[in-house]
Protein backbone atom coordinates (compact mmCIF):
# COMPACT_ATOMS: atom_id res chain seq x y z
CA UNK A 1 0.00 0.00 0.00
CA UNK A 2 2.82 2.44 1.09
CA UNK A 3 4.50 2.01 -2.48
CA UNK A 4 1.20 3.02 -4.20
CA UNK A 5 0.69 5.64 -2.13
CA UNK A 6 4.26 6.86 -2.94
CA UNK A 7 4.17 6.04 -6.85
CA UNK A 8 0.76 7.86 -7.16
CA UNK A 9 2.29 10.60 -5.14
CA UNK A 10 5.40 10.96 -7.99
CA UNK A 11 3.13 10.95 -10.78
CA UNK A 12 0.99 13.56 -9.41
CA UNK A 13 4.27 15.68 -8.47
CA UNK A 14 5.24 14.87 -12.15
CA UNK A 15 2.27 16.40 -13.84
CA UNK A 16 1.95 19.06 -11.80
CA UNK A 17 5.21 20.49 -12.32
CA UNK A 18 4.94 19.44 -16.09
CA UNK A 19 2.01 22.02 -16.27
CA UNK A 20 3.91 24.77 -15.39
CA UNK A 21 6.32 26.92 -17.59
CA UNK A 22 10.15 26.82 -16.98
CA UNK A 23 10.97 29.60 -14.57
CA UNK A 24 13.11 31.14 -17.20
CA UNK A 25 10.12 32.20 -18.95
CA UNK A 26 9.09 36.00 -17.85
CA UNK A 27 5.92 36.41 -16.75
CA UNK A 28 5.26 38.96 -19.64
CA UNK A 29 5.69 36.12 -22.23
CA UNK A 30 3.15 33.83 -20.45
CA UNK A 31 0.45 36.46 -20.04
CA UNK A 32 0.99 37.78 -23.84
CA UNK A 33 0.93 33.54 -24.80
CA UNK A 34 -2.40 33.28 -22.42
CA UNK A 35 -4.05 36.02 -24.22
CA UNK A 36 -3.02 34.94 -27.78
CA UNK A 37 -3.56 31.22 -27.27
CA UNK A 38 -5.72 30.47 -24.73
CA UNK A 39 -6.43 27.02 -26.05
CA UNK A 40 -3.33 25.53 -26.67
CA UNK A 41 -2.66 22.11 -25.23
CA UNK A 42 0.64 20.58 -23.98
CA UNK A 43 2.68 23.59 -24.35
CA UNK A 44 6.85 23.30 -24.67
CA UNK A 45 9.07 26.38 -23.44
CA UNK A 46 12.72 26.68 -24.84
CA UNK A 47 14.73 29.74 -23.93
CA UNK A 48 17.17 31.09 -26.67
CA UNK A 49 19.43 34.50 -27.16
CA UNK A 50 16.70 37.13 -26.82
CA UNK A 51 13.69 35.16 -27.56
CA UNK A 52 11.24 32.50 -25.86
CA UNK A 53 9.20 29.75 -28.26
CA UNK A 54 6.56 27.73 -26.96
CA UNK A 55 5.37 24.80 -28.99
CA UNK A 56 1.87 23.65 -28.55
CA UNK A 57 -0.85 21.53 -30.10
CA UNK A 58 -4.12 23.91 -31.18
CA UNK A 59 -6.69 22.11 -33.49
CA UNK A 60 -4.95 19.11 -33.86
CA UNK A 61 -1.72 21.33 -35.32
CA UNK A 62 2.01 21.43 -33.69
CA UNK A 63 2.76 25.13 -33.73
CA UNK A 64 5.43 27.24 -32.27
CA UNK A 65 5.05 31.05 -31.44
CA UNK A 66 8.29 33.32 -30.80
CA UNK A 67 8.38 36.06 -28.23
CA UNK A 68 10.88 38.58 -27.20
CA UNK A 69 11.86 39.07 -23.98
CA UNK A 70 8.86 41.77 -23.67
CA UNK A 71 6.65 39.31 -24.79
CA UNK A 72 5.99 40.42 -28.16
CA UNK A 73 4.90 37.83 -30.62
CA UNK A 74 7.89 37.87 -33.11
CA UNK A 75 6.21 34.86 -35.41
CA UNK A 76 4.20 31.94 -35.63
CA UNK A 77 5.22 28.83 -37.15
CA UNK A 78 3.54 25.48 -38.12
CA UNK A 79 4.12 22.71 -40.92
CA UNK A 80 2.11 22.19 -43.68
CA UNK A 81 1.38 19.47 -46.56
CA UNK A 82 2.11 20.72 -50.22
CA UNK A 83 -1.43 20.73 -50.88
CA UNK A 84 -1.79 23.62 -47.96
CA UNK A 85 0.49 26.09 -49.96
CA UNK A 86 -1.13 28.79 -52.38
CA UNK A 87 -2.36 26.93 -55.69
CA UNK A 88 0.57 28.94 -57.61
CA UNK A 89 3.01 27.77 -55.14
CA UNK A 90 2.11 23.95 -55.19
CA UNK A 91 1.96 24.39 -59.39
CA UNK A 92 5.39 26.07 -59.44
CA UNK A 93 7.33 23.25 -56.94
CA UNK A 94 5.51 20.73 -59.26
CA UNK A 95 6.69 21.86 -62.40
CA UNK A 96 9.60 22.84 -62.01
CA UNK A 97 10.96 20.61 -58.78
CA UNK A 98 9.40 17.50 -60.04
CA UNK A 99 12.57 15.81 -60.12
CA UNK A 100 13.01 16.44 -56.15
CA UNK A 101 10.66 15.02 -52.72
CA UNK A 102 9.85 17.35 -50.21
CA UNK A 103 11.59 17.03 -46.90
CA UNK A 104 9.98 19.56 -45.14
CA UNK A 105 7.81 22.16 -45.42
CA UNK A 106 6.53 24.98 -43.29
CA UNK A 107 4.62 27.99 -42.76
CA UNK A 108 5.61 31.09 -41.18
CA UNK A 109 3.18 34.50 -39.97
CA UNK A 110 5.22 37.14 -38.84
CA UNK A 111 4.71 40.94 -38.96
CA UNK A 112 6.21 40.92 -42.67
CA UNK A 113 3.75 38.60 -43.90
CA UNK A 114 3.23 34.87 -44.44
CA UNK A 115 6.38 32.68 -45.41
CA UNK A 116 6.79 29.72 -46.93
CA UNK A 117 10.00 27.09 -46.83
CA UNK A 118 10.48 24.08 -48.41
CA UNK A 119 13.63 22.02 -48.34
CA UNK A 120 13.48 19.67 -51.61
CA UNK A 121 16.28 16.83 -51.94
CA UNK A 122 17.31 14.77 -54.67
CA UNK A 123 20.00 11.96 -54.21
CA UNK A 124 23.00 14.40 -54.16
CA UNK A 125 21.18 18.09 -53.23
CA UNK A 126 19.33 19.75 -50.72
CA UNK A 127 17.93 23.02 -51.75
CA UNK A 128 15.86 25.36 -49.55
CA UNK A 129 13.52 27.52 -50.87
CA UNK A 130 11.64 30.58 -49.69
CA UNK A 131 7.84 32.38 -50.97
CA UNK A 132 7.11 35.58 -49.20
CA UNK A 133 3.13 36.32 -49.59
CA UNK A 134 2.58 34.04 -51.95
CA UNK A 135 5.30 35.43 -54.70
CA UNK A 136 7.45 33.19 -56.69
CA UNK A 137 10.18 30.71 -55.09
CA UNK A 138 13.26 31.55 -54.17
CA UNK A 139 16.55 29.96 -52.99
CA UNK A 140 17.35 30.53 -49.54
CA UNK A 141 20.66 27.69 -49.85
CA UNK A 142 21.81 25.06 -52.19
CA UNK A 143 24.12 22.47 -50.47
CA UNK A 144 25.33 19.24 -51.49
CA UNK A 145 25.28 16.25 -50.13
CA UNK A 146 27.66 14.18 -49.02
Amino acid sequence: MKKIVFVLGLVVTMGVCSAYPSERVSRKVLASFKTEFANALNVEWETGNNYFRAAFTMNEQRIFAYYNVDGDLLSIARYISSIQLPVNLFTDLKNDYSKYWISDLFEVSNNEGLHYYVTLETADTKLVMHSSNGGSWSTYSKSKKI
